[in-house]
Order: structure tokens, then C-alpha cells, then sequence
């Protein structure tokens, strides 16, 4: 469990106050569960090696995720099965494949966090996913236009998941990104059938919809006009600035319907966010989207993550990240300390081993045991937080209290460290 999970303190996130400047100090109550609309909290099997057949069109590893470890995958919107529309062709020259032989369509290169790049672009067979009841995050559809992340964050802990591709969770996931290029049309018929309830989207919970690829193929711009045609209500997080290009199409949706937004900014350093987030925007840039949404009316949450141990965990480290978080106008900030699950703490360790040396034998006692750190870590870091939060005006946010949004679904952030932090 994560800061936020009821063994480890109840959620905490932080609003400003109405009428209040930034700056001014003052403690409000404390929150109970986590909820108000246009905002999101915080909430987060390898393939068998054997050839895998492909009469139906799709990868299902032998054994489903379960547990912890699989956890992430279905909370991440991404069961077991993905559907890839691809023929079972025999191979043939020149192919591109993965793993146990699938024959892809021709990759195309596109920019995305690494010099080589590319896209698979393949035809989907559904787009809306269904959490598992037992993944025990608070909201239940999700929607991921997008597979591997170009934003290549050190810690993602979604990478586990394209070894379900027998691909690798370290390069190949930054490097190949799967792209559902009927994402939109999907959608659509999606919303329209009977069965369908209105229940709110939560996007961006497995990789970032507004990532590099999103720059060449445009799919978030379909699928915001398709929720908004059905005044669906929905939720976005996001590292990127991208989405400030579909600006327009929010406000509107806005107008219609519940939307949430929020943005991860783990830190102001530079050096750090060059070497931890080599594929995402700078801070300073991401502040300006925080900036820009609080401008529009709708609002930006922010979640401070990862808090990463060692190095972004210190009071004048926090200080000053919360301190410009208030200052652009977030809404809420929710932290959430770093967490390392299988598929993520090899390739985060290994960047640790190269870049901070020093610092490999306090995460070896921190996450020797489990892929989260000691709860006792966890509440000082939540306090230091709490500490800033108070010291620049923000104040926590009372379960009953009164709020100037609609009523919107839960948290996007459960029990997982999204792969956009």
C-alpha cells in the first residue's frame, strides 16, 4: 500500500482556500476519502516464452496478473488480453516482430523520448477496459489509446506490462510504442451500446494519452469529442503539454459533463528531471499547464510524484516544489513517495547504480522487503508535505466539505505510481 491507503494514513490532498492568499498559513480538516469532480487524488507474468498463437488476433499470457505484482496491469487499464487486429500471417522478409514470431505492421518512426523510436500502429478490437473489483482502486473503466510510454521515466510502473508483448520493460517499452489507431472509432460505438452506463473514463492511469505519439497520431482529439458528444465524464493525468492543445475541447466538455484534470510534477530540479524523465516536458513547462487550466476555470490537480528518496525528499526540496505548485494555482496537491514494483526496480536500480551511486544502499533498506517503502518513511515524507502545504496556504481538503466543482469519480491514483510519474 502507498501513501494515501488506509494502512498508512488516510488521503491527503490539499486545496487552497477560498479567499485565502498563498502564503497564508492555516489547517483544515482532514480528509477522509477522496472524491469532488474536475480533480483526481491520489489513489497507482512475463509471457511464457512459448510460441504464442495468433488464430485470434491477440497475446494472452498463460496466467493472468494477480496479486500485487498484477495488480498494476489491470489498475492500469490494461488486462491480461490485448487485442492487436493483426493477421497471422506467415512471416516473411523483413519482417518486424515480437517475441515468438507476430509479424507487425511496418513501425514507423516517430520522436518519443528516444533516438529510435517507433510506432506500431495496429486496429484494436476494444478500447473502454473494466478494472477488476478486486484491484480495489476507486474507479472502474479505463482508457489507454496508447501502449509503452515515449516519456521513459526511470520508475514507471507500468513497464512490467509490455512483457506481456515479450517485449522488454526497459528500452522497448520507452522505444516501441503500440498505438490503437481506431481509438476514436472504438469509442464511439462503445458509448453507444445499450449497455452502456455513462460511467466516468479515467485516462492516463496506464501511459500518458498525451506522450509524444499523441503529437503525430491526435487520437486524444476523437476520443474528447466522442465523450463529450455523450456528456461522458472523464479524467486525465498527464506529464505533458501536449494537452494544452486540446484545450478547447475540454472547456467544452466542461460544460457538459464532469471532467477532471491533473498534472505530475515530482520536482523542480532540472538535473534530476533530465536524468529521472528524459521524455517529458521540464517542470517549468508543466507548471505553465497547471497555470493555464487554473486560468480557463476548470482547474489542475497536482501530484507530487514520485517523492523519490534521497533525492527530492528533503524540506527545501519540498518547500520550494509545493511553494511553486500553489503559485501556478493548483488546485490540489496530493504526494505519493516513490514505489518500485517488478519490471520497474531493475531498470530504476541500474540508473541509480549509474547516477547515484551512494544512494543504492538506503534504497536496498528501503525496498529490501516489499516495492513500497516502510510506512514510517512514508508518513514523514506525507508530514513534510503537509508541513509546506500549510506554510503556502493550502489546506486539506474535508471529506464533507463544500466544493465550487461537480461531483466527479474517483481518484485515478489508487494503489498504483502511474506510469507518468
Amino acid at each position: 500500500m502507498i501513501v494515501g491507503c488506509s494502512a498508512v494514513a488516510e488521503l491527503i490532498t490539499y486545496v487552497v482556500p477560498r479567499g485565502r492568499a498563498p502564503g497564508s498559513d492555516g489547517v483544515g480538516a482532514r480528509s477522509g476519502a477522496p472524491g469532488g469532480a474536475r480533480r483526481l487524488d491520489s489513489c497507482s507474468n512475463k509471457c511464457s516464452n512459448e510460441a504464442v498463437r495468433w488464430e485470434k488476433q491477440r497475446i494472452t499470457p498463460p496466467n493472468s496478473p494477480s496479486g500485487e505484482a498484477g495488480a498494476a496491469a489491470d489498475i492500469a487499464g490494461e488486462t491480461a488480453e490485448l487485442d492487436l487486429g493483426v493477421s497471422p500471417e506467415a512471416p516473411r522478409s523483413g519482417d518486424h516482430r515480437i517475441g515468438a514470431g507476430l509479424r507487425l505492421p511496418e513501425p514507423v518512426p516517430i520522436e518519443a523520448g528516444t533516438e529510435d523510436a517507433y510506432a506500431i500502429e495496429i486496429r484494436a478490437k476494444s478500447i473502454l477496459n473494466q478494472v477488476p473489483g478486486e484491484s480495489g482502486v476507486p474507479f472502474e473503466w479505463t482508457l489507454n489509446p496508447y501502449r509503452g510510454c515515449g516519456h521513459a521515466c526511470r520508475y514507471c510502473f507500468a513497464r512490467n506490462t509490455h512483457t506481456y508483448l515479450d517485449l522488454d520493460s526497459g528500452h522497448d517499452f520507452d522505444s516501441k510504442i503500440v498505438v490503437k489507431v481506431n481509438a476514436g472509432q472504438l469509442l464511439r460505438r462503445e458509448l453507444a451500446n445499450p449497455k452502456w452506463r455513462g460511467h466516468p473514463v479515467a485516462m492516463g492511469t496506464n501511459t500518458d494519452p498525451y506522450q509524444r505519439a499523441e503529437g503525430r497520431y491526435a487520437l486524444m482529439r476523437d476520443i474528447l469529442t466522442a465523450l463529450t458528444e455523450r456528456a461522458n465524464p472523464f479524467s486525465i493525468l498527464t506529464k505533458s503539454t501536449l494537452i494544452l492543445r486540446d484545450l478547447d475541447l475540454i472547456e467544452s466538455a466542461a460544460a457538459v459533463t464532469d471532467v477532471s484534470i491533473a498534472v505530475s510534477i515530482g520536482s523542480l530540479d532540472e538535473g534530476l528531471w533530465r536524468t529521472v524523465e528524459p521524455g517529458t516536458p521540464a517542470p517549468a513547462r508543466r507548471l505553465e499547464v497547471v497555470r493555464r487550466f487554473a486560468e480557463a476555470g476548470i482547474g489542475c490537480s497536482v501530484l507530487l510524484a514520485p517523492i523519490l528518496p534521497g533525492l527530492s525528499d528533503s524540506w527545501e526540496h519540498i518547500d520550494r516544489t509545493v511553494g511553486a505548485l500553489v503559485e501556478a494555482g493548483a488546485k490540489s496537491i496530493t504526494p505519493l513517495p516513490l514505489h518500485l514494483r517488478p519490471g520497474a526496480r531493475e531498470w530504476y536500480r541500474a540508473w541509480l547504480q549509474r547516477e547515484h551511486p551512494s544512494l543504492v544502499p538506503l534504497y536496498a533498506r528501503l525496498y529490501r522487503d516489499s516495492s513500497y517503502a516502510p510506512e514510517s518513511y512514508r508518513r514523514e515524507v506525507v508530514e513534510l508535505v503537509e508541513r509546506a502545504c500549510r506554510a503556502h496556504g493550502m489546506h486539506r481538503e474535508s471529506s464533507n466539505g463544500a466544493r465550487d466543482t461537480p461531483k466527479r469519480t474517483a481518484s485515478e491514483t489508487a494503489n498504483e505510481q502511474l506510469s507518468l510519474l
